[in-house]
């Protein structure tokens, strides 16, 4: 567990692989707020945090959803049921698959397949309607003394909603401010880079949320992968610059289908290495492909959904 020293810690959620999924606590006078929650298996490190702070599952008032992809929501449902005092908050559209997971889940299970989505996920429990509160945007929620302020935050996802602790100066950006591995820090700086999976991504929106939460000057950002960064402003500008590249080489991919897909692919690695090897990262190359690969797949895969989706209303 990271302590920040102010009032919010993270929690790695072993997710997959260490430092790649951050759970986000918040606590002030008592009370707490959990922010994303990865799987049912992150539990038991969540538990032992808040026990590390002095606090119980019943001081917990607050657990956030930055969205509903399941790398952040799929404890959900298991997380409520060990926190009783708690209410679940998350975007207008996401809240019905948290009620009711199924549909979610037979999306997981398309994509990974069976097998992958139960080792991954285990079950996704249902949430009862009455302790679900829908995050508007502007929406005000309260922790002990301090104030936590909901933000619509698209361009990663439709569903996906930010949350500013004033007091902190803190914002939590789940997916929409990027992703930023601990492993291509270089002298305490970091490398940031946009997350397109599908089948949301929208350029125009994405730009606007990371302006928006720009506009609050926070002193931090906290990323569920992974965790705070700091020189807001230069990440900004790099996510912004990161943005226009992708959408520019998925632009001039040839082909159509599977064939443009693995084109964009190859040319984001190509494009993303160059730019960690300028940043000074000095990852052996294979390593640096490993800890990558699957962002590389998954921004290629809805980076060309976009496209496909461009073109139809181009043609309409």
């Amino acid at each position: 567990m990271i302590d920040y020293k102010n009032g919010i810690y993270a929690v790695d959620s072993d997710y997959v692989r260490p430092i790649l999924d951050a759970i986000h606590l918040i606590e002030d006078s008592g009370e707490v707020a959990i922010v994303d929650c990865a799987h049912n298996d992150s539990w038991p490190q969540v538990e032992a945090a808040l026990a590390k702070i002095g606090r119980k599952p019943e001081d917990v008032r607050w657990l956030i959803l930055t969205h509903v992809h399941l790398d952040h929501a799929g404890g959900a449902g298991m997380y409520m049921s060990k926190l009783p005092n708690a209410k679940l908050v998350v975007h207008e559209r996401g809240a019905r698959h948290m009620i009711d997971p199924s549909k979610l889940y037979a999306g997981v299970e398309a994509v990974y397949g069976k097998e992958t989505a139960k080792r991954l996920y285990g079950d996704l429990l249902p949430i009862a309607e009455s302790r679900v509160v829908i995050g508007n945007h502007g929406d005000k929620l309260t922790l002990g003394e301090r104030t936590l302020e909901i933000l619509d935050t698209p361009g990663h996802a439709r569903h996906h909603i930010s949350i500013v602790d004033h007091t902190a100066k803190g914002v939590f950006s789940g997916d929409t401010f990027g992703l930023s591995y601990r492993e291509l820090d270089v002298d305490g700086k970091a490398f940031i880079f946009p997350t397109t999976t599908p089948v949301n991504f929208e350029p125009d929106a994405m730009h606007a949320s990371i302006e928006l939460m720009r506009s609050f000057k926070p002193s931090g950002i906290y990323l569920t992968h992974y965790s705070q960064v700091t020189e807001v402003d230069k990440l900004a500008e790099d996510l912004h610059r990161h943005i226009d590249a992708f959408v520019e080489l998925t632009n001039k991919a040839p082909g159509q289908g599977e064939a443009r897909k693995l084109a964009i692919q190859s040319a984001m690695a190509d494009y993303l290495f160059q730019e960690v090897r300028a940043h000074g990262c000095t990852l052996p190359e294979d390593e640096l492909k490993t800890l990558l690969q699957t962002d590389l797949d998954l921004n290629a895969q809805g980076l060309a959904y976009w496209r496909e989706q461009e073109e139809k209303k181009a043609a309409a």
